[in-house]
Protein backbone atom coordinates (compact mmCIF):
# COMPACT_ATOMS: atom_id res chain seq x y z
CA UNK A 1 0.00 0.00 0.00
CA UNK A 2 1.35 3.46 -0.88
CA UNK A 3 2.32 5.49 2.19
CA UNK A 4 2.45 9.23 2.85
CA UNK A 5 6.00 10.01 3.98
CA UNK A 6 7.32 13.32 5.32
CA UNK A 7 11.09 13.89 5.15
CA UNK A 8 12.73 16.90 6.77
CA UNK A 9 15.89 18.25 5.18
CA UNK A 10 14.80 16.79 1.85
CA UNK A 11 16.40 19.29 -0.52
CA UNK A 12 19.81 17.61 -0.73
CA UNK A 13 21.93 14.72 0.53
CA UNK A 14 20.41 11.64 2.11
CA UNK A 15 17.00 13.29 2.46
CA UNK A 16 16.66 14.04 -1.23
CA UNK A 17 17.94 10.64 -2.35
CA UNK A 18 15.61 8.88 0.11
CA UNK A 19 12.68 10.93 -1.23
CA UNK A 20 13.52 10.04 -4.83
CA UNK A 21 13.86 6.35 -3.96
CA UNK A 22 10.56 6.18 -2.07
CA UNK A 23 8.68 8.22 -4.68
CA UNK A 24 9.88 5.79 -7.36
CA UNK A 25 8.25 3.02 -5.30
CA UNK A 26 4.89 4.79 -5.57
CA UNK A 27 4.68 6.51 -2.20
CA UNK A 28 3.43 10.06 -1.64
CA UNK A 29 6.32 12.29 -0.53
CA UNK A 30 6.14 15.46 1.52
CA UNK A 31 9.38 17.44 1.37
CA UNK A 32 10.62 19.92 3.94
CA UNK A 33 13.41 22.42 3.39
CA UNK A 34 14.61 25.88 4.43
CA UNK A 35 14.65 27.37 0.92
CA UNK A 36 11.67 27.76 -1.40
CA UNK A 37 13.97 27.62 -4.42
CA UNK A 38 15.67 24.43 -3.26
CA UNK A 39 12.30 22.89 -2.47
CA UNK A 40 11.07 23.61 -6.00
CA UNK A 41 14.21 22.04 -7.46
CA UNK A 42 13.91 19.01 -5.17
CA UNK A 43 10.27 18.51 -6.10
CA UNK A 44 11.20 18.41 -9.79
CA UNK A 45 13.98 15.92 -9.07
CA UNK A 46 11.70 13.69 -7.00
CA UNK A 47 9.08 13.77 -9.73
CA UNK A 48 5.33 13.51 -9.59
CA UNK A 49 3.60 16.02 -7.33
CA UNK A 50 5.27 15.89 -3.91
CA UNK A 51 4.07 18.30 -1.27
CA UNK A 52 6.57 20.99 -0.22
CA UNK A 53 6.86 22.75 3.12
CA UNK A 54 9.31 25.53 4.01
CA UNK A 55 10.51 26.12 7.56
CA UNK A 56 13.71 27.02 9.40
CA UNK A 57 14.06 24.29 12.01
CA UNK A 58 16.35 26.47 14.12
CA UNK A 59 13.22 28.51 14.92
CA UNK A 60 10.79 26.52 17.02
CA UNK A 61 7.95 28.89 16.19
CA UNK A 62 8.46 27.93 12.55
CA UNK A 63 8.36 24.25 13.54
CA UNK A 64 4.99 24.89 15.17
CA UNK A 65 3.77 26.62 12.01
CA UNK A 66 5.13 23.75 9.89
CA UNK A 67 3.15 21.19 11.88
CA UNK A 68 0.01 23.30 11.57
CA UNK A 69 0.44 23.65 7.81
CA UNK A 70 1.01 19.92 7.36
CA UNK A 71 -2.12 19.10 9.37
CA UNK A 72 -4.16 21.63 7.39
CA UNK A 73 -3.21 19.85 4.16
CA UNK A 74 -3.05 16.21 5.28
CA UNK A 75 -5.08 14.07 7.66
CA UNK A 76 -2.56 11.22 7.75
CA UNK A 77 1.24 10.90 7.80
CA UNK A 78 2.32 7.26 7.74
CA UNK A 79 6.03 7.94 8.23
CA UNK A 80 7.95 10.94 9.55
CA UNK A 81 11.68 10.84 8.79
CA UNK A 82 13.46 13.45 10.93
CA UNK A 83 16.47 13.74 8.64
CA UNK A 84 17.40 17.43 8.85
CA UNK A 85 20.57 18.12 10.81
CA UNK A 86 23.39 20.58 11.26
CA UNK A 87 27.02 20.25 12.33
CA UNK A 88 28.98 23.39 11.45
CA UNK A 89 27.07 26.64 11.22
CA UNK A 90 28.10 30.31 11.28
CA UNK A 91 25.14 30.91 13.60
CA UNK A 92 25.89 28.61 16.52
CA UNK A 93 23.26 30.36 18.65
CA UNK A 94 19.60 31.00 17.94
CA UNK A 95 18.09 34.41 18.73
CA UNK A 96 16.72 32.79 21.91
CA UNK A 97 20.27 31.92 22.99
CA UNK A 98 20.07 28.16 22.43
CA UNK A 99 22.69 26.08 20.61
CA UNK A 100 21.60 25.72 16.99
CA UNK A 101 22.75 22.08 16.84
CA UNK A 102 20.54 21.10 19.78
CA UNK A 103 17.57 23.02 18.34
CA UNK A 104 17.77 21.56 14.81
CA UNK A 105 18.98 18.06 15.68
CA UNK A 106 17.05 17.40 18.90
CA UNK A 107 14.32 19.89 19.79
CA UNK A 108 12.76 20.57 16.38
CA UNK A 109 12.24 16.88 15.53
CA UNK A 110 10.78 16.26 19.00
CA UNK A 111 8.35 19.15 18.64
CA UNK A 112 7.39 18.14 15.10
CA UNK A 113 6.77 14.54 16.12
CA UNK A 114 4.67 15.61 19.10
CA UNK A 115 2.54 17.97 17.02
CA UNK A 116 2.02 15.43 14.22
CA UNK A 117 1.18 12.49 16.51
CA UNK A 118 -2.59 13.01 16.06
CA UNK A 119 -2.26 12.20 12.34
CA UNK A 120 0.34 9.41 12.57
CA UNK A 121 -1.48 6.05 12.79
CA UNK A 122 -0.60 3.40 15.35
CA UNK A 123 1.15 1.37 12.65
CA UNK A 124 3.08 4.44 11.50
CA UNK A 125 6.72 5.18 12.16
CA UNK A 126 8.91 8.07 13.26
CA UNK A 127 12.47 7.53 12.05
CA UNK A 128 15.06 9.75 13.73
CA UNK A 129 18.54 10.39 12.36
CA UNK A 130 21.08 9.51 14.98
CA UNK A 131 24.82 9.09 14.45
CA UNK A 132 27.80 6.99 15.44
CA UNK A 133 29.00 10.24 17.01
CA UNK A 134 27.23 10.24 20.39
CA UNK A 135 28.39 11.86 23.61
CA UNK A 136 26.91 12.36 27.08
CA UNK A 137 24.65 15.41 27.09
CA UNK A 138 25.65 18.50 29.03
CA UNK A 139 22.16 19.53 30.12
CA UNK A 140 23.32 23.07 30.88
CA UNK A 141 24.57 23.39 27.30
CA UNK A 142 21.27 21.94 26.03
CA UNK A 143 19.52 24.69 27.97
CA UNK A 144 21.81 27.28 26.33
CA UNK A 145 23.69 28.22 29.47
CA UNK A 146 27.14 27.65 28.03
CA UNK A 147 28.71 26.99 24.65
CA UNK A 148 30.11 23.86 23.03
CA UNK A 149 32.28 23.44 19.97
CA UNK A 150 30.72 22.13 16.75
CA UNK A 151 31.52 18.45 17.19
CA UNK A 152 30.65 18.29 20.89
CA UNK A 153 27.29 19.93 20.27
CA UNK A 154 26.60 17.64 17.32
CA UNK A 155 27.51 14.43 19.17
CA UNK A 156 25.49 15.43 22.23
CA UNK A 157 22.48 16.43 20.13
CA UNK A 158 22.56 13.02 18.43
CA UNK A 159 22.58 11.15 21.73
CA UNK A 160 19.74 13.40 22.88
CA UNK A 161 17.55 12.51 19.88
CA UNK A 162 18.37 8.84 20.44
CA UNK A 163 17.30 9.21 24.07
CA UNK A 164 14.00 10.88 23.27
CA UNK A 165 13.37 8.20 20.65
CA UNK A 166 13.49 5.49 23.33
CA UNK A 167 11.45 7.59 25.75
CA UNK A 168 8.71 8.33 23.19
CA UNK A 169 8.59 4.62 22.36
CA UNK A 170 8.03 3.85 26.05
CA UNK A 171 5.30 6.48 26.25
CA UNK A 172 3.50 5.09 23.18
CA UNK A 173 3.66 1.29 23.53
CA UNK A 174 0.79 0.80 21.07
CA UNK A 175 2.48 2.83 18.36
CA UNK A 176 3.55 4.57 16.31
CA UNK A 177 7.06 3.12 16.31
CA UNK A 178 9.95 5.45 17.17
CA UNK A 179 13.26 4.29 15.71
CA UNK A 180 16.72 5.89 15.84
CA UNK A 181 19.09 5.19 12.95
CA UNK A 182 22.74 5.93 12.32
CA UNK A 183 22.50 5.96 8.50
CA UNK A 184 26.24 5.42 8.08
CA UNK A 185 29.33 7.37 8.99
CA UNK A 186 30.85 9.98 6.68
CA UNK A 187 28.37 9.67 3.84
CA UNK A 188 28.71 12.10 0.93
CA UNK A 189 26.41 14.79 2.28
CA UNK A 190 26.94 18.53 2.31
CA UNK A 191 27.25 18.39 6.10
CA UNK A 192 30.10 15.85 5.90
CA UNK A 193 31.92 17.83 3.22
CA UNK A 194 31.65 21.06 5.20
CA UNK A 195 32.32 19.46 8.57
CA UNK A 196 35.15 17.09 7.74
CA UNK A 197 36.47 18.20 4.35
CA UNK A 198 36.04 14.75 2.78
CA UNK A 199 33.95 13.63 -0.19
CA UNK A 200 32.31 10.87 1.82
CA UNK A 201 30.84 7.46 1.05
CA UNK A 202 27.95 6.54 -1.24
CA UNK A 203 24.76 8.32 -0.14
CA UNK A 204 22.69 5.34 -1.21
CA UNK A 205 23.98 3.53 1.91
CA UNK A 206 22.00 6.02 3.98
CA UNK A 207 18.97 6.25 1.70
CA UNK A 208 18.62 2.47 1.68
CA UNK A 209 18.56 2.10 5.45
CA UNK A 210 16.13 5.00 5.89
CA UNK A 211 13.78 3.38 3.41
CA UNK A 212 14.03 0.09 5.26
CA UNK A 213 13.49 1.73 8.65
CA UNK A 214 10.46 3.56 7.26
CA UNK A 215 8.72 0.64 5.60
CA UNK A 216 10.26 -2.82 5.97
CA UNK A 217 8.98 -5.60 8.19
CA UNK A 218 12.39 -5.95 9.86
CA UNK A 219 11.71 -2.66 11.68
CA UNK A 220 8.06 -3.36 12.51
CA UNK A 221 8.87 -4.25 16.13
CA UNK A 222 11.85 -1.94 16.53
CA UNK A 223 10.23 0.88 18.48
CA UNK A 224 12.69 2.41 20.92
CA UNK A 225 15.68 0.70 19.34
CA UNK A 226 18.83 2.10 17.73
CA UNK A 227 20.06 0.74 14.40
CA UNK A 228 23.76 1.22 13.63
CA UNK A 229 24.21 1.02 9.86
CA UNK A 230 27.99 0.98 10.20
CA UNK A 231 27.68 -2.51 11.71
CA UNK A 232 24.44 -3.34 9.88
CA UNK A 233 22.54 -4.28 13.02
CA UNK A 234 20.57 -3.07 15.99
CA UNK A 235 23.00 -1.97 18.68
CA UNK A 236 23.21 -0.26 22.04
CA UNK A 237 23.58 3.53 21.86
CA UNK A 238 26.07 5.34 24.08
CA UNK A 239 25.83 3.95 27.66
CA UNK A 240 24.58 7.34 28.86
CA UNK A 241 21.25 6.49 27.17
CA UNK A 242 20.78 3.94 29.96
CA UNK A 243 21.54 6.36 32.80
CA UNK A 244 18.08 7.01 34.28
CA UNK A 245 19.12 10.22 36.00
CA UNK A 246 20.75 11.61 32.86
CA UNK A 247 17.78 10.60 30.74
CA UNK A 248 15.29 12.21 33.13
CA UNK A 249 17.25 15.49 33.18
CA UNK A 250 17.49 15.55 29.38
CA UNK A 251 13.79 14.86 28.89
CA UNK A 252 12.84 17.51 31.42
CA UNK A 253 14.98 20.06 29.58
CA UNK A 254 13.58 19.08 26.16
CA UNK A 255 9.99 19.37 27.36
CA UNK A 256 10.61 22.73 29.02
CA UNK A 257 12.45 24.21 26.03
CA UNK A 258 9.75 23.07 23.62
CA UNK A 259 6.98 24.33 25.92
CA UNK A 260 8.58 27.78 25.83
CA UNK A 261 7.48 28.11 22.20
CA UNK A 262 3.78 27.85 23.04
Amino acid sequence: MPKTILITGATDGIGLLTAKTLAAQGHTLLLHGRSTEKLEAAAKEVGGTPGTFRADLSRLDEVEALAEEIQSRHDRIDVLINNAGVLKTPQARTPEGLDTRFVVNTLAPYLLAQRLLPIIPKDGRVVNLSSAAQAPVDVEALRGRHALDHMAAYAQSKLAITIWTQEMASAHPDGPAFIAVNPGSLLASKMVKEGFGVAGNDLSIGADILGRAALSDEFADASGRYFDNDSGRFAQPHPAAGDKGQVAAIMEAIRELVADTN
